[in-house]
């Protein structure tokens, strides 16, 4: 099951990174990140209704939704989605393996949960890993224009998605049901988004362009009900720490569509890499270790 709902994740995450292009270039970033959770947070809550679900909640659980969707859904996107406007995607993935680590740091210091060597270990590799996968997209760069904003932008997003998915293992025990909470922590986030949206002066302007109407639908259903719904549940059962390796991985899927829609060409550096981050997650599942014991168990058997 957990694997099952990790290449969810991957695979609807890596494609992703395509469908945010064609929002940042049509309308203010917190725009899309607004219109995007409306999106999800009307059909989860029509899918509730639909199953008959309770959405009668602890006041725990709702100040825990309250939290994730201000870091998860309204700072960790705004954020993102400004950065991808200053800063190459290449770089965004390498810079995104933060997320474990800062992830791995507030899990000990605020749930007081031990550092687990394997996901530290696997997040290192992972990383090494994504740098050789886009080490020959960095020669193709040049200075860009705003690259020190883009940079903040990401940190910022990073830190806050490390923040929220923290509040999220936090609050998401055995009991909680993770439909009704992604439904209030999105439906939470609408008030600061449109909050922070109209403070700034966003215009909430409707783009002609066919291409976002069908990438916006795409990231609100698939991006964000059924991937996150996925990703809550590792969360839940996993711990926050191994599910966010899968922003080690879904950049591997991104790079595999690109190959097929925009000519990516791979080379012997990038399949290096794609091999190392994949090891990676197998240390960092604690998979290796099953594998070592496994072995020491055949050998006693023999």
């Amino acid at each position: 099951m957990n694997a099952v709902l990790f290449v969810l994740c991957t695979l609807v995450w890596g494609s992703t990174w395509i469908a945010i292009n064609y929002q940042i270039d049509s309308v203010d970033p917190i725009v899309a990140v607004s219109w995007r959770f409306t999106i999800a947070a009307v059909f989860l809550g029509l899918w509730g209704l639909f199953t008959k679900r309770s959405f009668r909640l602890p006041k725990r659980v709702h100040i825990g939704a309250l939290f994730v969707g201000l870091c998860l859904y309204t700072l960790d996107y705004s954020f993102l989605y400004a950065a991808q406007q200053h800063i190459v995607s290449a770089i965004l993935a390498v810079l995104s393996s933060s997320v474990i680590y800062f992830t791995v740091l507030l899990r000990w210091i605020v749930l007081k949960k031990p550092v687990r060597i394997e996901v530290f270990l696997g997040a290192t590799l992972g990383l090494f890993g994504t740098i050789a996968i886009f080490y020959p997209e960095f020669d193709k760069m040049s200075v860009q224009q705003n690259l020190a904003l883009g940079l903040l932008c990401a940190l910022c997003s990073f830190i806050a998605a490390s923040v929220g998915n923290i509040i999220s293992e936090k609050t998401l025990d055995k009991s909680t049901p993770v439909v009704q909470f992604n439904f209030f922590a999105m439906a939470y986030s609408l008030i600061f988004l449109y909050g922070f949206g109209l403070a700034s002066g966003a215009h909430y302007t409707l783009p002609p362009s066919t291409e976002f109407y069908v990438a916006l639908c795409y990231l609100a259903v698939f991006g964000s009900v059924f991937a996150f719904g996925a990703y809550m549940k590792l969360i839940q059962r996993i711990g926050s720490d191994r599910a966010t390796y899968v922003v080690l991985i879904y950049p591997i899927v991104a790079l595999g569509i690109s190959t097929f829609f925009e000519g990516y060409i791979w080379t012997i550096t990038s399949a290096i890499g794609v091999v190392v981050v994949l090891i990676g997650n197998v240390i960092a599942m604690g998979k290796l270790n099953r594998l070592v014991y496994r072995g020491k168990d055949m050998e006693v058997l023999t």
